[in-house]
């Protein structure tokens, strides 16, 4: 559907930096004094919008709390310019699959040639896994030589297809990718007690439409129904709603026919919901998940929650894999956390309650699912209400809440020969052992539930007709819905993968 032209706003808010995004890692800038762009630099003359994010790969990290201080831009005639307003502090490992807006501010114009961000670990908080999947505090976190961790500083260039310009009323976008699990190695010693060694680097994607799910949080300005959107001020992690300034900045955000509110407790569906927030007083607080999209540069909500339909200073939010299903309860594993007005507290395991009023969502997918395409295996993010904990989990409620389905990673060893339907005898799922998972209930009745051992994976028109028995394979897709397997997986990529070797 045809939406009028919202980005003529860009003009007319002078504290722009259209948006930092936070992605298992973090994504800040801020509004900065800079001199205007020159002919030197290739752009127009005068500030622009650009929206700087930071991801994360997926790590066996529970948390990795770091204070980030500083992150520059330098453009091509050696200007410097600040982006970050005050220093944050950012648990990288909440945004692997989740970016979130940190500020927005407008740069000066001109073509930028280098991306900086320094963190401080003097201060750090780490919690890894161990062998069985236990919480376990990191205390000694050290860098390459071998010394404590300190401030340390990463840059990327920015050039060739990366190359950043900033020009006035053309939004950019820049994701700056954090890898946990690349840039850090963790050890156990004899008696089980983890270390951290850091290595940072930086990838940088610019103006790249990516599949992840952005979260901005913030308050309310001003909503434009005829130019289907709204304006908010930025209030990333736990900044309070009632800072009088707008240091983080204010992003216009694009709704949709297909965009899902929820004010006050009340949901609503495409220009309803801008209608009903045209009563909602000014700063009062909300969060929007959405995506950056292309063409034309814009942040498009798929959700808004607004006023009492939040949790805390924000939704808690839960990420890992379906190790159990048992009727709308799900058990999920992994990197999980719930985060509430009180702080973060985590959990290796949740249990989560699902409804029929769920919104249930997918990756590389506009359309909507239901609480019925979630079975064991899914690697999903999932926003709800925290309601307490047991001795073993953490429980949520999500009845009144969204899932977002991720895809899924499995890995075995192929059963029969080449040129029959691709079976596996399953070694893992989403990188933990097959093991841990509970396929009772996956299939139509008791005889067709997922069998780890004849793991059947639909391939599509994937040639997967070279691949030999035994050999070893991995696949990325989504698990088949819940109760209808088999084939117990639908496979997007497919590879057969080396053999391992032994030590």
């Amino acid at each position: 559907m045809h939406t009028p032209n919202f980005f003529p706003l860009w003009r007319q808010v002078t504290r722009l930096f259209y948006g930092l995004l936070l992605v298992a890692g973090f994504a800040f800038t801020t509004a900065c004094n800079g001199t205007s762009g020159s002919s030197d630099n290739g752009a127009a003359s005068g500030p622009g919008p650009l929206m700087i994010a930071l991801a994360d790969a997926q790590g066996d990290f529970l948390s990795y709390d770091v204070d980030i201080v500083s992150l520059t831009l330098t453009r091509a005639d050696g200007t410097v310019v600040e982006t970050l307003p005050v220093s944050t502090r950012v648990d990288f490992a909440q945004y692997t699959q989740l970016t979130e807006f940190l500020t927005a501010a407008t740069v000066p114009s001109g073509k930028y040639v280098k991306a900086s961000i320094t963190l401080d670990y003097q201060a750090a908080a780490i919690v890894v896994e161990d062998t069985v999947g236990n919480p376990v505090t990191v205390n000694t976190i050290i860098d390459e030589a071998g010394n404590p961790a300190g401030v340390m500083e990463m840059s990327v260039g920015l050039s060739n297809t990366n190359s950043l310009v900033i020009a006035p009323g053309i939004p950019a976008h820049l994701l700056l990718d954090f890898d946990l699990a690349e840039t850090n190695a963790v050890s156990f010693d004899a008696s089980g007690v983890p270390s951290v060694t850091v290595t940072p680097r930086l990838i940088a994607e610019v103006n790249r439409d990516k599949s992840r799910l952005h979260r901005v949080r913030g308050a309310l300005k001003k909503v434009f129904v005829d130019r289907s959107g709204f304006l908010m001020a930025v209030r990333p992690f736990r900044h309070l709603i009632t800072d009088p300034e707008d240091r983080f900045g204010l992003l216009p955000v694009k709704t949709h026919d297909r965009t899902i509110f929820k004010v006050d407790g009340v949901r609503y569906l495409g220009v309803a919901g801008l209608e009903a927030m045209l009563v909602v007083p000014a700063m009062t607080r909300l969060i929007v998940l959405g995506d950056f999209r292309l063409n034309p540069r814009r942040f498009s909500a798929r959700a808004v929650y607004v006023g009492s339909s939040m949790v805390g200073d924000g939704l808690d939010m839960v990420t890992g894999s379906v190790m159990r299903r048992a009727g709308d309860v799900l058990t999920i594993y992994g990197a999980s956390f719930a985060q509430g007005g009180d702080g973060l507290t985590r959990r290796s395991i949740v249990e989560v309650l699902l409804a029929e009023t769920t919104i249930v969502q997918k990756q590389l997918s506009d359309e909507n699912f239901t609480i019925n395409d979630i079975s064991v295996g899914q690697r999903l993010t999932v926003f709800g209400a925290l309601t307490g904990e047991t001795a073993t989990a953490l429980t949520m409620d999500a009845t009144d809440g969204q899932v977002h389905m991720w895809l899924s990673s499995i890995g075995g060893l192929r059963v029969g020969a080449a040129g029959t339907p691709l079976v596996l005898n399953l070694r893992s799922i989403n990188g933990r052992p097959f093991s841990l998972y509970n396929f009772a209930g996956t299939g139509m009745d008791m005889t067709s539930d997922a069998d780890p051992a004849n793991y059947q994976v639909d391939t599509g028109v994937l040639d997967v007709s070279a691949i030999g028995a035994d050999a070893v394979v991995r696949a990325r897709g989504f698990v088949t819905p819940f109760g209808s397997a088999d084939p117990d997986f639908t496979a997007i990529t497919v590879i057969e993968a080396p053999a391992p070797t032994n030590p």
